[in-house]
């Protein structure tokens, strides 16, 4: 892999893992349209591990005392609201690590398509829209219900279809559960470690199984991109969310898929 097409696809994974608008989708369209050859699936575990070193970076402090927390409720110190956090970070997980083992070819094999990727773009992004817009917005991650937990969960399963976004389809359900923006985002964020861990795991698995070459200057540099991005889009993302909403995300949304419907 040349540098550019390195420095690319890491930008691609790091930026587009925690905005709302589908990292899959992006790094599926990427050599479409480039022409550039697959990048290999060990590029694909490097570059999600530098996402995985950005958000546990990011949220090390809270991190730190969620997992002291949680060992506390264990041990019978009672439940406290980083120990509750915790736990929905651990049982929001559930549903999608279920579903990718259930569906996760025959996802792959019939919806990794640019159409697939277009239609779902365009109505997950009108949803993001209308949550945004509708709901009440008044609980944080903290205090938020284990309905809310549920439904976040639930949610998250449907973000194996390509275009969905698993940040975005997060946050519209925090949403519509009356979270915050900031919080919405936040829980997304958690989230996703659980969720980085278990598909790296899975490509790691199929990568030493292939016993493929591997460009360790590739994966090393990919690795360094895609974590550099990925911190610095949390940490712009959270800071200005409040204050530009989630319109240019959804605007961006319904110009690509209709763009790809266009293409494609």
């Amino acid at each position: 892999m040349e540098l550019f097409q390195i420095l690319v696809l890491a930008l691609v994974q790091g930026l587009t893992e925690f905005l709302p608008i589908s990292s899959s989708a992006h790094l599926i369209l990427v050599p479409q349209f480039t022409g550039w050859s697959d990048q290999g699936l060990a590029f694909d575990v490097a570059v999600h591990f530098g996402t995985l070193m950005a958000v546990v970076g990011y949220f090390r402090h809270e991190l730190v005392v969620m997992f002291s927390e949680w060992f506390g409720s264990l041990t019978g110190k009672g439940m406290t609201p980083d120990a509750r956090l915790a736990w929905a970070v651990g049982l929001g997980t559930i549903p999608v690590g279920l579903a990718g083992l259930l569906f996760k070819d025959g996802i792959e094999l019939y919806l990794r398509s640019p159409l697939v990727i277009a239609v779902t773009t365009i109505l997950f992004g009108l949803l993001l829209w209308w949550a945004d817009r509708t709901s009440k917005q008044q609980v944080d991650e903290h205090q938020m219900g284990w309905q809310a937990v549920v439904m976040i969960a639930l949610a998250q399963a449907i973000a194996l279809i390509p275009g969905t976004s698993r940040s975005g389809i997060t946050i519209t359900a925090g949403l519509m559960m009356g979270l915050t923006r900031q919080a919405a985002a936040r829980f997304s964020f958690l989230l996703s470690i659980p969720v980085i861990v278990l598909a790296g795991g899975l490509e790691t698995k199929a990568l030493i199984e292939h016993d493929a070459s591997v460009d360790w200057n590739a994966l090393l540099l990919g690795t360094l991109f895609s974590a550099i991005s990925a911190y610095l889009c949390i940490h712009y993302f959270l800071k200005l969310l409040d204050r530009i909403g989630m319109v240019p995300f959804v605007v961006y949304r319904l110009l690509l898929g209709v763009v790809l419907l266009l293409a494609f």
